[in-house]
């Protein structure tokens, strides 16, 4: 089959991102411009200020992707972006740019989920190392600054000619265990397991930063302050949320909540009078313009380590237990976790320990393929490349965008 370049176009929140990816198994490039200088002074992402900075950014971010994998803007196959969820204003504008370069160049638009975009980044990189061992169903646990959700992901069924008894075997053979070709064209379903009935993770660990003064992004800060606290310090509540599980319709307790334990975080700040030294040093941190590890562990005092340390331990506890409390309940092959908190040391050494004791495999994307990217934004492309399943030229930006199973 003749070579696929597909380039994708990311602007979902506060990273501009564009990339090429041929036949959705070989990135060609992959650029990511970041706002985290804009938004640190805020604390947080500032959803104008995003905006503004993509409208900025978005022409030498594609023409520098376009120019790495020594293509031509006439020489790509597609145009894949990505349509929801995320920040309105922020997915315009990438909406925007992508509808009318296709336009100009009379090229296809492909409209791509978000989280399905974070699942493909693992199968992108697996593919890359030439990984055929990835078996069906993945239970896929995507997590990240606007994300918490569990999803069990299946190939859409494949019709093999005749209805005989060999055909069928040959269709459940396929769809356990495609070669590393077949899944590149993949088309998947999704059923949701478990999601964030309020702030998704990253969420909270960015909360709780700028409630202790650390500045943002605030998950790299605490996973590397995590490590020089006592994570048994602070006994921490873990959330009980129920829902129905999907056979039996019982309740069941597979949904995430972050909330409260921001809520916990800030009661004990109080209650031990932390807030003065929180002040001096948000104060001696911003004297700083990049502060290293050693500066952070200057400005904090042991009582701050711990609650850091303890903080991370729910978080990380309520992701692993829930996650493979969904494994239980589904019986899937294999694991995923992906997403921005998916570059969390803590959370991959918990998984790489408690998963395979489980009888599951679990893969991770790479640290810079976990955040925000566009590679992942043309790889889940491919798929409705090869099925036809082109954008209507009336689509537009989706911030709640749900994620269902590809045509």
């Amino acid at each position: 089959m003749k070579a696929v370049h597909i380039l994708g176009i990311e602007t979902s929140c506060d990273e501009t991102a564009a990339a090429v990816v041929r036949s959705g198994q070989h990135t060609a490039s992959n650029v990511v411009l970041s706002q985290i200088a804009t938004h640190q002074v805020y604390g947080g992402v500032v959803p104008e200020l995003a905006s503004r900075e993509h409208l900025r950014g978005i022409v030498p971010v594609v023409r520098q992707a376009i120019e790495q994998a020594g293509q031509a803007l006439e020489s790509l196959d597609a145009i894949a972006v990505t349509q929801g969820p995320g920040l309105a204003g922020a997915l315009l504008v990438g909406v925007s740019y992508a509808k009318a370069l296709a336009f100009a160049l009379g090229k296809p638009l492909l409209a791509v989920n978000h989280l399905e975009g974070h699942i493909h980044a693992v199968l992108l990189e697996e593919r890359q190392r030439g990984n055929t061992q990835i078996q069906f169903p993945v239970l896929a646990l995507v997590v990240s600054g606007g994300h918490t959700h569990l999803y069990l992901c299946k190939p859409l069924e494949v019709k093999f000619p005749g209805k005989t008894d060999e055909a069928a075997r040959q269709s459940a053979a396929w769809a356990k265990s495609p070669s590393v070709e077949e899944q590149a064209g993949l088309a998947w379903s999704y059923e949701l397991i478990g999601r964030t009935r309020d702030d998704a993770a990253g969420e909270a660990y960015d909360k709780v930063a700028k409630l202790l003064g650390l500045g943002y992004p605030g998950g790299p800060i605490i996973d590397r302050l995590a490590k020089h606290g006592n994570a048994h310090a602070v006994s921490f509540t873990a959330s009980q949320i129920k829902g129905r599980d999907r056979s039996t319709g019982q309740a069941t307790m597979l949904d995430f909540s972050f909330s409260g334990i921001k809520t916990a975080v800030l009661r004990y700040v109080e209650l031990n009078g932390m807030l003065p030294s929180i002040e001096a040093r948000r104060h001696a941190l911003a004297e700083v313009p990049k502060p290293s590890l050693e500066d952070y562990l200057q400005a904090c005092d042991k009582r701050t380590l711990d609650l850091i340390a303890s903080f991370q331990r729910a978080v990380v506890d309520d992701l692993v237990g829930k996650t493979l409390k969904a494994a239980e309940e589904c019986a899937p092959a294999t694991l995923f976790v992906t997403g921005g908190v998916a570059a969390n040391s803590e959370l991959r050494q918990r998984f790489e320990g408690a998963a395979p004791k489980a009888g599951l495999p679990v893969f991770f994307p790479s640290r810079p393929l976990s955040t925000d990217n566009a590679a992942m934004i043309a790889a889940a492309a491919y798929p409705k490349f090869l099925s036809r399943d082109f954008a209507d030229p009336e689509f537009s930006a989706e911030p709640g965008l749900q994620l269902q199973s590809s045509r």
